[in-house]
């Protein structure tokens, strides 16, 4: 059975996660309230949701509960990239290149990391014979 995709409140929860190792739900609550108002219960409650979904593993050995991402953060943008191509590009992740790349202008070091990814890419694909 696959895994269900994480909303956006789930991927801000996630991304505590994956940043900061397994946490408790102050832990994670304090990072997300940083960045804005956000209620302890609320992201209590997120992760006990997520906890059913299997979004996140739950280690309930003691008194206060730690929470840890279920899968990397590259096995969870892998997914939600998947779906994006699929559902916004008609399947073309050079669309989705193009868009990305049009709508927010990399950085140099953006580009050069890019850069990098086509020539393995490239070096890597098999030649046709002709």
């Amino acid at each position: 059975m696959a895994v269900p995709k994480p909303t956006a409140a789930e991927t801000e929860i996630l991304t505590v996660l994956w940043e900061r190792g397994p946490s408790t739900v102050r832990a994670v609550h304090d990072v997300l309230d940083e960045r804005r108002a956000t209620g302890y219960t609320t992201v209590l409650k997120l992760l006990q949701i997520m906890a059913g979904k299997g979004l996140v593993l739950r280690d309930e050995r003691e008194r206060t509960h730690i929470y840890r991402a279920a899968q990397p953060r590259e096995a969870v943008q892998g997914e939600l990239v998947g779906d994006l191509i699929d559902r916004a590009f008609d399947g073309s992740a050079a669309e989705l290149v193009v868009r990305a790349l049009s709508t927010q202008r990399p950085s140099k070091d953006e580009l050069d990391r890019i850069r990098a990814m086509l020539d393995e890419l490239e070096a890597t694909r098999p030649r046709r014979s002709r």
